[in-house]
Order: C-alpha cells, then structure tokens, then sequence
C-alpha cells in the first residue's frame, strides 16, 4: 500500500471526527446558545447540505489545481473554520462556521479520494479509495469518543480546538508528502453529473440516501437517547460513542470482505434488514425493566455499529462494478447523497423530537433503510455499464 494514502486518510478522519462528534455536544450547544434540541440539531442539517453542495461545486472550479495544493488549503481552511466555531458566540455565527467547515470538508474529500486514484495503479484503485474513506470509519470508532471526551473535560469548544489541530496536521502531513505534479482533469459540472445517466447510478444514489436518513436520524440524537431514553448519566456519552465506533470500525472491514465473498448486493441487503431491527430495538430498550434497561441499551452500541457500517464499503463495491472508468466521479456523488441522508436524518431526527418523544426515534428511523432496501430489490444494478460520453 502506498504510505502517501495513510496521509490522505488523516484528513478525513480529521474532517470525519468534526461530522460525528457533534452528536455529543449538542446537549451542551444547545444549553449554551439557547435554542432547543432540535434546533441545534439543525446544525447537522446546515453542515451535511453544504457539504454535498459543495463538494461537486468546488471539485469542479479546482479541478486543474494541484491536487496537493487543493488540499492543504482545504484541509487548513476546514481548520480556520473549527477555530472559528470554537469562538462562536451564539447559534449563528457557529452555524456559518460550520458551512465553512462543511464546505471544505466535500471539497477535501472529492479531492483525496481522486487523488487515491492517481496515486494506484489501476487494479487497486478501489482498494486505495477504500484506505481514504477508513480514515471516516476510524473518526467514528476513535474521532468522536474522543472529542466526546474532551467536551466532558473542557467544554465543547476544546473540542472543535482539537479538531483544528488535526486539521493542521493533516495539512502539514500532505504538503510533506505528497508530489505538487499530481493535477485533477478539468471537468465541468455538467459533465461531472453527466455519469447521472449510467443505467443503475441514481436507484444507487437513492438507496444510499434513504439508507443514511435512519442512523443517522438516531445517531444524531444519541445523547438525548442515552440521557433521557435509558436513564445514563452523560458522563456515559462518550463510552457509548466508543462502543459504536468499534463496532462501526469492525463493520467497515467486515462489509468490504462480505462484499467480496459473497456480493455487494447481498452484503447491502442484510446490511439494510439488520440496521432496521437494531434502531427498532433502540425504540424497545427504553421499556424495558429498570435494571435491564442500561445494559440492553449498550449491549446493542457494537452489534449496531457493525450492522450500520457494513453498507458503506459494499455500496462503494457497487458503484465502483456498476460504473468502470467514472467510479471516481460517481463516488464523489455518492458522497453528496450520504450527506443528504445526513441532513435527512438531523430533518426527521428534529421533528421527531418536537412532535413525538425520544422514544420514537428508533422505531421511525428503522422505516427508512427498508424504503433503501425496496429501492435496490425493484431495481438491481447492471455491472460494468460503459462510460457515457462527457463532451
């Protein structure tokens, strides 16, 4: 494996730590700029929108820059924006922080993951994406228990300081390591979004969207879930991080050799089935008695995050068989469409506590991988469609 990718994967777990962690900290965001659960909630929402915005956006107006150069910027923009979201006074101007960090992370990972491509050699260029997209699944797994932590210990905004400070390593890392000759192909958006018209491409953006919604809609909410719903002390917050961050860990090498052995469309099939029963689970644990509640309610974090995590390496399987020589553009939107399902998830996540309770949180979320699963089983993919014509 090229060591140069392991440096490219820094920054998305720098940027994946910020995605994750917030889950914890908006208890406290929302004590201390006065707004309501759901309304910080809505911070994920603005984040995940401009990020799948802004990802195609930006890749297309620097797409003949060096790539090396594209990420540093990125990489300490995303840094300047977490210093600025550490120094917020109030819900909006952390709101408008977080945009920018939003923005730069879809910048950076469109970026990092064409420049995986470049850097392998043809037959491991899925395998290269793969190194890139881990360092997201090892921000769950470590990334957000730690921040979680931190938030414990000095307060929220020590945790977006601490993100800075990854992000800057990131950046120095890359502009150690990697050459200034790799430069992207100059692609306009229109011809960005011409792999749209791949047979199979949109059902496949559409059933990562739907699938992303349900956890995300209780993964934001954890905390109110684990406070309120099971009766945890907050200080469990960050164990209960770390208990689905290994399982998430777990979940993304297991998908990536599921897929291998026994097919993507399988592993994404079983993926969908169980992470349904898992949430449904979440909305059972907190009935039950008092002294089983806790320990039902943890025991499920590994098993959960294992389920949950073992669709995103097979959908990548997918996209990269259905789609040949336009994998990395497509998996560019694939990224859009699970920050979509990100916004999707903080949307429903929000109106579901404003008009229900957090006792419905699993039991809604668990509707949507299913609507995910019923769009793959109406339409299966054809493999290795043909490029279409871009100019």
């Amino acid at each position: 494996m090229d060591v140069r990718l392991i440096w490219l994967a820094l920054g998305a777990f720098a940027i994946g730590a910020e995605g994750f962690v917030i889950s914890t900290l908006l208890p406290s965001i929302s004590a201390e700029t006065g707004v309501t659960l759901p309304q910080a909630g809505y911070l994920v929402l603005a984040y995940a929108v401009a990020y799948a915005i802004s990802a195609p956006l930006l890749a297309t107006l620097t797409g003949t820059i060096a790539r090396r150069n594209v990420l540093v910027a990125a990489a300490l923009v995303f840094a300047a924006g977490a210093v600025g979201a550490s120094l917020a006074t109030g819900y909006w101007p952390l709101l408008a922080a977080r945009v920018l960090m939003a923005a730069m992370a879809g910048l950076y990972a469109a970026t990092a993951q064409a420049t995986a491509v470049s850097l392998a050699e043809p037959a491991h260029r899925a395998r290269a994406i793969a190194v890139v997209v881990g360092g997201t699944s090892l921000a769950v797994a470590l990334g957000a228990p730690i921040g979680g932590l931190i938030a414990g210990l000095v307060g929220w905004r020590g945790t977006y300081l601490f993100i800075a400070v990854l992000g800057v390593l990131a950046a120095i890392a890359i502009l150690a390591m990697l050459p200034s000759t790799i430069r992207g192909e100059h692609r306009t958006l229109r011809e960005r979004l011409a792999v749209l018209s791949l047979p199979g491409v949109v059902p496949a953006l559409l059933t990562t969207f739907f699938y992303m919604v349900g956890p995300f809609a209780a993964f934001i909410y954890l905390a109110p879930l684990t406070t309120t719903g099971i009766g945890l002390e907050k200080a469990w917050l960050p164990g209960v991080m770390l208990a689905f961050g290994v399982g998430a860990a777990i979940g993304n090498t297991l998908g990536g050799q599921l897929a291998d052995r026994v097919g993507a469309d399988r592993t994404v099939i079983a993926g969908s089935v169980l992470n349904a029963v898992f949430l449904a689970l979440l909305s059972l644990a907190p009935h039950l008695d008092a002294d089983l509640r806790a320990p039902v309610f943890l025991a499920l974090m590994v098993p959960w995050g294992i389920v949950a995590w073992t669709f995103l390496p097979a959908q990548v399987s997918r996209l990269v068989s259905l789609t040949g020589g336009a994998a990395p553009l497509v998996l560019s939107l694939n990224g859009s469409a699970l920050y979509l399902g990100t916004a999707g998830g903080a949307l429903l996540g929000g109106q579901i506590l404003t008009h229900g309770s957090v006792y419905d949180l699993g039991w809604v979320s668990a509707i949507f991988p299913l609507i995910a699963l019923a769009i793959l089983t109406v339409r299966r993919s054809p493999r290795l469609a043909p490029m279409p014509r871009l100019g």
